[in-house]
C-alpha cells in the first residue's frame, strides 16, 4: 500500500512539472508573439531572428591551405613511369 501512495505522488509530481514547463513555454511564446504583433501593427517588417544575432568579424583573408608536395605523382603514373624505365633499359 505505501508503495502505492509513492507511486502516485512521484506520478503526480512528474504531472505538475510538465504543467509548469508547458505555462512557461506558452508564456514566453506569448510574449514572442505579442513583440511580433506589435512590431507589425506600427509599420515594421517582423524582426527575424538574424536581426537579433550580429553577424560576426569576418577576417580580411581566410587562412591558406599549406601547399602540396608536387613532386610526388600519383600511383599510377609512378608505374608507368617505372616500366618505361624498365622497358629503355633493356
Amino acid at each position: 500500500m505505501a508503495n502505492e501512495t509513492e507511486r502516485n505522488e512521484t506520478d503526480q509530481q512528474s504531472e505538475n512539472l510538465l504543467v509548469a514547463t508547458a505555462k512557461a513555454i506558452g508564456k514566453a511564446a506569448g510574449a514572442v508573439a505579442s513583440t511580433v504583433v506589435h512590431h507589425e501593427s506600427q509599420g515594421g517588417a517582423a524582426p527575424t531572428a538574424a536581426a537579433a544575432i550580429p553577424a560576426p568579424v569576418a577576417d580580411a583573408k581566410p587562412a591558406k591551405l599549406p601547399k602540396r608536395n608536387k613532386a610526388r605523382l600519383p600511383r599510377r603514373q609512378k608505374k608507368a613511369l617505372g616500366k618505361a624505365q624498365l622497358h629503355a633499359h633493356s
